[in-house]
């Protein structure tokens, strides 16, 4: 997994550029990260109700907030 896919969805997600998270969800090697792209794009194509689509984008940035505080690259002094 690249630090920059998760850099690329938190930006496309926040910018509404639905296109190209797609084609981030098929390229991603992490699949927590895909399947959260998947239920959100989902939840945003089919007109869920509100609450299902705000909580599913709501996942989708918790998810990527965690992962690049997991995989943050460490400082040397």
């Amino acid at each position: 997994m690249h630090y920059s896919d998760y850099d690329k969805a938190l930006y496309y997600t926040l910018w509404g550029q639905w296109d190209d998270l797609l084609i981030l969800m098929v390229r991603t090697e992490d699949q927590f990260l895909s399947k959260k792209i998947e239920v959100f794009l989902h939840a945003f194509h089919y007109h869920s109700t509100e609450k299902e689509v705000l909580e599913s984008h709501e996942n989708l940035l918790s998810y990527i907030d965690h992962a690049m505080v997991s995989t943050a690259p460490v400082m040397m002094v």
